[in-house]
C-alpha cells in the first residue's frame, strides 16, 4: 500500500509570506471571544458601580470679591503728606495668594476648631459601598460634632500641647462620663465638663459634651497649623475672573456643604477685616502721632500768649516800623514752612529712615531756611531793644498759634476719615449651599467603566489568539507548510447543538444535516481522493492508505473519519476494491 501523495492533487502556492492583518480574521476572532469580551465589560461596569457607591458626593461653593484702588487715609490732609507717599496699587493676584496666607486661614481655623479631626473607626469598605454616602464631621463655632449610627459626638474643646498635635486618641462613652486613651494613658472625665489632664507629652484640654452610646469609639486628632491650612489650601481655588477684571473668585470642595459654605465665608470675612484692618492703619498711626503733639503745641501756645501779653502790659502799645514788620512777615512765613516740613519729617519718620531719598530732600530745605532764619536774626539785632523783644514775643506768639490750629484741624479731619473709611475690597458674592453634587458623575463613571472593561477583554481575547498557536485559514496552512487544501470543512451546526446534550450521542452527518455545507465538503474530500491521482502504480492499485491527523485532540479527526467512511461506503464499492486503515497521530 502506498501513501496518497497530496503533492500530485494539485500544483501547490508559492510561499507568500503575507504578514498583513486580516480584518475579517480579526472580526472573526473577536466575535469568537465575545464571552470574554462581554464578562470583562460586565465586571467592569460592576467595578465603576461599587466605585460610585464607595466615594461621597463632593459639593462646591463659590463667592466673588472685587479688589478696588486704595484708599490713602492721609489724602484727608490735602497735597501735604499724599504727596511724599506714592500711593499703593493693589493686584489681584497678589491678592489671591494673601488670601491663601496663613495670616487670613489661622483666625478661621481658630474660630471653627478646623484643627480637630473626628474619624469612625467602625466604618469599613463594605459600609461605605451598602449606603450611599457617609457622614462627615460638622466644625461650627461651637464646636466639631459628628453622626454615627450609635448616636452623634459633641466636641466643644480639645487642645493639646505640641508633643500630642497629629496624635490620634480614642474616645469613648463610660458608665462615668468618657475615657480618652492614645494607647498609653488613660484619662477619665464627665460629659459637657471642661477638663485637663497631664499626660506623658504635656497637657490636654478638652470638653465633650456627647458620646455614642455602648462604649462606640471615636477617633480625634488635634492637627498642627500648617497641616490644616494645607488641606484648607488643596480644597480651596482663589483666581482671577477674566482678565485684568480685578475681580477674585473663590471656591472651595468639599464632601460636606454646609461645612464648605461656612469655611469659605469665614475664610471671605476674614479677608476683609484684615484688609479693613491695613486700609486704616496708616490714618491710625498718623492720629496717634498727632495726638503726642497736640497737648505740647497747646502748652508752648499759652506760654508764648503769656509772655507777650505780659509784655505788652509792661511796655504797652508799640508801633513797629516798615523795616521791622517786613522781616517780621517774612520770618513768620519761613517759620511757618519750617513747621510744615518738621510734621512732614515727623511722619515720614515713621515709615521711612533718615536715609530715604524724601527725608534727605525735607532736611536740605529746612538747612536753607535756617540760614535765611539766622539772616534776618541778625539784621533785626540792630533794631532797639524793645522792638527786638516785642517782635520776638509776637512773632512766637504767631507762629505757635499757627502751628496748633493746624495741627488741631488736620486731626479733626482725620478722625472724620477713619470713621468713614473702608478696605479697597468688597464681597460681591457671598457663599452660598446648593447641595448639588459636582462629583461623582455616576453617568460618566459607569460609561467609562463599560469602555475600559471592554478594551481589556478585546486586549484578552487578542493576547490568548495571539499566544495560540494553531492554523487560523487554508491559505496561512499553505503558505507555511507548501502543501495544498484539497477540502475544507465548515462546522455544522446541527451537530454543535446535539453535542452540548451530553445525554445525546454522537450522530452522523447523513442523520443529521446531510443538506449541509458540511456534509457536502465531506463528498467533495471522497472526490478529491478518488480522483486526485491520476494514474496509479501496481502496488498503488492494490491499496491505498489514508492519515488523517490533527495538531491536537478534539480538532474533529474522528468526526472526519466517521464521515468519510460513511460517505465511502455510499460507493457500493466491494471491500476487496477498497480496504481502509485508520490511522491516528497526535501532533506536538
Amino acid at each position: 500500500m502506498n501513501n496518497i501523495d497530496s503533492k500530485d492533487l494539485s500544483t501547490p502556492k508559492g510561499d507568500n509570506d503575507n504578514d498583513n492583518i486580516d480584518l475579517t480574521a480579526l472580526v472573526l476572532v473577536l466575535l469568537r471571544g465575545w464571552k470574554v469580551i462581554a464578562l470583562m465589560a460586565a465586571i467592569g461596569l460592576l467595578i465603576g458601580f461599587f466605585y460610585t457607591r464607595y466615594i461621597n458626593p463632593t459639593f462646591k461653593s463659590d463667592a466673588l470679591i472685587q479688589i478696588e484702588e486704595n484708599s490713602q487715609g492721609v489724602d484727608a490732609l490735602g497735597a501735604n503728606i499724599s504727596e511724599l507717599v506714592g500711593e499703593e496699587v493693589s493686584k489681584a493676584e497678589a491678592e489671591a495668594e494673601l488670601i491663601r496666607s496663613r495670616m487670613i486661614l489661622e483666625p478661621v481655623v481658630d474660630m471653627l476648631h478646623l484643627d480637630i479631626k473626628l474619624t469612625d473607626p467602625n466604618i469599613g469598605y463594605l459600609d461605605k459601598i451598602t449606603n450611599d454616602r457617609i457622614n462627615t464631621q460638622l466644625n461650627t463655632n461651637d464646636g466639631v460634632s459628628l453622626s454615627t449610627k450609635n448616636g452623634s459626638v459633641q466636641i466643644n474643646q480639645f487642645d493639646v500641647s505640641p508633643a500630642y498635635l497629629n496624635q490620634s486618641f480614642t474616645l469613648s462613652q463610660s458608665d462615668t462620663g468618657f475615657v480618652l486613651s492614645n494607647g498609653l494613658d488613660d484619662f477619665k472625665g464627665q460629659l459637657g465638663q471642661p477638663h485637663q489632664f497631664n499626660g506623658v507629652n504635656g497637657e490636654i484640654n478638652i470638653t465633650v459634651t456627647e458620646l455614642p452610646a455602648d462604649g462606640y469609639p471615636i477617633g480625634i486628632t488635634q492637627q498642627t497649623l500648617k497641616t490644616t491650612t494645607d488641606a484648607m489650601n488643596s480644597a480651596l481655588s482663589v483666581e482671577e475672573k477674566g482678565d485684568k477684571t480685578n475681580i477674585i473668585q473663590l471656591s472651595m470642595t468639599g464632601t460636606n456643604q454646609q461645612q464648605i459654605t461656612t469655611t469659605l465665608d469665614q475664610i471671605v470675612q476674614s479677608y476683609i477685616d484684615q484688609n479693613q484692618s491695613r486700609g486704616t492703619e496708616e490714618t491710625t498711626k498718623t492720629l496717634a502721632f498727632m495726638e503726642t503733639q497736640i497737648p505740647a503745641l497747646k502748652e508752648k501756645l499759652d506760654t508764648s500768649e503769656a509772655q507777650f501779653n505780659e509784655f505788652r502790659k509792661k511796655h504797652g502799645t508799640i508801633d513797629v516800623g516798615k523795616e521791622a514788620e517786613l522781616l517780621l512777615n517774612e520770618k513768620s512765613r519761613i517759620d511757618e514752612q519750617l513747621n510744615d516740613l518738621k510734621l512732614k519729617r515727623a511722619d515720614l519718620t515713621t515709615y521711612y529712615t533718615n536715609e530715604h531719598p524724601l527725608v534727605i530732600q525735607i532736611n536740605e530745605q529746612l538747612k536753607v531756611l535756617n540760614s535765611r532764619i539766622g539772616a534776618i536774626g541778625s539784621t533785626v539785632a540792630g533794631l532797639p531793644e524793645i522792638q527786638r523783644e516785642f517782635l520776638k514775643l509776637s512773632e512766637d506768639t504767631a507762629i505757635n498759634r499757627e502751628i496748633y490750629l493746624t495741627l488741631l484741624k488736620n486731626y479733626e479731619q482725620l478722625k472724620i476719615v477713619r470713621a468713614g473709611q473702608v478696605g479697597y475690597a468688597r464681597i460681591l458674592d457671598r457663599p452660598t449651599s446648593t447641595f448639588d453634587a459636582i462629583a461623582p458623575n455616576k453617568f460618566q463613571i459607569m460609561l467609562l467603566a463599560l469602555l475600559v472593561g471592554t478594551v481589556l477583554g478585546v486586549m484578552l481575547v487578542l493576547i490568548r489568539n495571539l499566544i495560540r498557536n494553531v492554523v487560523k485559514d487554508p491559505e496561512h496552512l499553505e503558505s507555511k507548510t507548501g502543501i495544498p487544501v484539497i477540502a475544507t470543512i465548515p462546522r455544522s451546526t446541527s451537530i454543535s447543538k446535539l453535542g452540548r446534550n451530553k445525554k445525546n450521542t454522537g450522530r452522523m452527518l447523513a442523520h443529521v444535516d446531510h443538506n449541509g455545507l458540511s456534509y457536502e465538503a465531506i463528498k467533495n474530500l471522497r472526490t478529491n481522493l478518488l480522483f486526485g491521482k491520476t494514474t496509479k502504480t501496481a502496488d498503488e492499485k492494490s491499496a491505498q492508505t489514508i492519515l488523517i491527523t490533527g495538531e491536537s485532540p478534539g480538532v474533529g479527526k474522528s468526526f472526519i473519519t466517521a464521515n468519510l467512511s460513511e460517505v465511502f461506503a455510499q460507493l457500493d464499492k466491494k471491500s476487496a476494491d477498497y480496504r481502509w486503515r485508520y490511522a491516528f497521530r497526535r501532533a506536538a
